[in-house]
């Protein structure tokens, strides 16, 4: 997993190479040595904890994608990964050693807070990506098990996925799946029309998250 080729495969997929993308190569690395690769579609699911860079990772060297099904996400906040074997049942859930990945230099702090507020000069930029390098570096020079605990688990294994039927919301007309729909007072809405009628405000033509 550590190859170069690998690696900037992984990078290009993502975008750019950073400490969170290599926490995820090391992680789909323990998948891959205990739960093995994806030899049928969906055989091996994904539970990611988190929505950090890691799980583009995740995606691209397992298999697991949202599009199959078999990478579900639950918003914890938390880098943990559970991988799971639908032949067996076998399970991990992977954990990130918190003395491995705890608060970043006071230097990358600053560096990424002007980054993010539009402030960086451009020495500000390459020093930053400099930094990120280099701890990206030396995580990938870290064995996986040095990064992350890993135990043998029991869990419920997800429903392959299922193809389903879309009909239109009678408030904004949106094709909807249909076990995404919820009827109200006899009609069918789609999930954001009904928050906005419970909201009190009358479902409308788009969605309340789509700017108009």
């Amino acid at each position: 997993m550590n190859d170069v080729e690998t690696t900037e495969a992984v990078a290009r997929f993502h975008g750019h190479m950073c400490p969170g993308l290599a926490m995820g190569i090391k992680a789909a690395e323990i998948a891959l040595d205990r739960i093995g690769p994806h030899s049928a579609d969906e055989e091996v699911v994904a539970i990611v904890e988190t929505d950090m860079c890691g799980v583009d990772a995740i995606q691209f060297l397992t298999g697991c994608t949202f599009g199959k099904g078999n990478l579900i996400h639950l918003d914890h906040g938390k880098s943990v990964f559970t991988f799971a074997r639908r032949s067996d049942r076998r399970a991990i859930r992977i954990g990130a050693r918190p003395e491995m990945w705890g608060s970043r230099p006071p230097e990358i702090e600053e560096l990424h807070a002007r980054v993010r507020a539009g402030i960086a000069d451009d020495d500000d930029r390459r020093r930053f990506w400099s930094l990120q390098q280099q701890r990206s570096d030396e995580i990938m020079t870290r064995r996986a098990d040095e990064l992350y605990d890993v135990r043998d688990v029991d869990i419920d294994i997800p429903f392959p996925a299922r193809i389903m039927s879309s009909i239109p919301c009678e408030s904004c007309g949106e094709q909807t799946m249909e076990t995404r729909i919820t009827l109200l007072e006899g009609r069918r809405l789609c999930r954001p029309c009904f928050a906005q009628h419970q909201s009190g405000r009358a479902p409308v033509e788009q969605p309340a998250f789509v700017r108009r």
